[in-house]
């Protein structure tokens, strides 16, 4: 993970119980660390926690879903740990696990433990604006290449066969990001019934065949990649936040990255990255060029995929209001976040017009 953070080391953390951690890690991983420990939250992500730890020699990375309120299909950790352990040795980069525990009278949670990759999420078009315009393209064709990569990948000759049921696929998301919303929602938002209704009515044909079936990340996008622009032709570290892949169609990761690109423009930039906007970054037209041009699925149309994606979004997002509405999201920059969920459902409507 990156070496920004939002706290400097302590042994005092939220979430993190240090020694209690370091009970359970070392019947696991004897001797890895030494039971002197200090932490921190490492900077970026509004879902899951993730801290480094340290015993001043060694450092490793742990990640468990956020405090208090969670959806009961999200924040999969087993599911984040079982894809990075089957990808390794992949044309996708990630980082070594360590360990995986279930055991939720540890820390309140699951967990996992996994390697510190020295990278940086690139998410604001500042950032990217001290790499300048050539490398700012280059990191963002490295990342288009590794999804095409992942696309490639076999499930069953990594073992990720029984990750998910790709029969289907698109139509249970449907219902699955319908029920995240009205789980988490604690307002009227009128666009996202006629956006559901409108998703379940124009399914893709060959959903229920799997015609199109693969790994999906599931929130795949620049700020979810560690990164080294200085690597070139390795610029990609370390492809993280696993908790939403499954098995399925595909296009869904290539609509949702579009979708990512778009937000700042959409929502007038409130609680979303802007990468997009730096000197260099491809648009969509070539994005989806290069995906073609790395092995990437054939691309037929996107408008259903760019409605479901959008709509997504807006649960996630909504969820994550929720939270701090609740006081139950830890660092900053949350408070915007519920402003850009209608815009979000009405920017679904309109790339579905085609289908209405």
């Amino acid at each position: 993970m990156t070496d920004d953070t939002t706290d400097q080391l302590t042994t005092d953390l939220r979430g993190l119980d240090l020694a209690a951690f370091h009970r359970w890690y070392d019947g696991e991983r004897p001797g890895d660390l030494d039971p002197d420990l200090r932490g921190r939250f490492l900077a970026g992500g509004k879902s899951n926690l993730t801290y480094e730890v340290t015993d001043g020699t060694t450092t490793r990375v742990v990640r468990r879903p956020p405090l208090g309120h969670v959806q009961a299909t999200a924040h999969d950790m087993g599911r984040e740990h079982t894809v990075m352990s089957a990808l390794a040795g992949t044309a996708v980069p990630v980082p070594q696990t360590y360990a995986m525990c279930r055991d939720t009278d540890v820390l309140g949670a699951e967990f996992y433990v996994m390697e510190l990759v020295r990278g940086t999420p690139y998410r604001t078009a500042d950032q990217l604006a001290q790499i300048g315009p050539e490398a700012t393209g280059r990191l963002a064709g490295a990342m288009v290449d590794v999804l095409a990569a992942l696309h490639q990948v076999d499930p069953a000759a990594v073992g990720l066969e029984e990750l998910g049921r790709p029969q289907g696929f698109l139509e249970r998301q449907v219902r699955r990001w319908a029920r995240q919303l009205e789980g988490s929602s604690s307002r009227e938002l009128p666009d996202a019934d006629t956006l559901v209704t409108r998703l379940r009515e124009n399914v893709p044909a060959g959903d229920a065949e799997a015609v199109r079936a693969g790994i999906v990340h599931g929130d795949y996008r620049l700020d979810n990649l560690l990164a080294d622009p200085d690597r070139v032709g390795q610029e990609v570290l370390a492809v993280v936040d696993w908790e939403m892949a499954t098995l399925g169609d595909p296009l869904t990761d290539v609509a949702l990255l579009l979708v990512y690109d778009r937000l700042s423009s959409i929502t007038g930039g409130a609680a979303v990255a802007d990468a997009s906007r730096a000197p260099g970054y491809p648009g969509p037209d070539a994005i989806l060029e290069r995906y073609a041009a790395g092995g990437g699925l054939a691309l037929d149309t996107l408008d259903f995929h760019l409605g479901l994606a959008y709509f997504k979004l807006a649960a996630i997002l909504e969820g994550i209001h929720f939270r701090h509405q609740q006081g139950q999201t830890v660092g900053a920059g949350f408070d915007g976040v519920g402003e850009a969920v209608p815009t979000l459902l009405a920017a679904g409507l309109d790339a579905t017009r085609s289908l209405a």
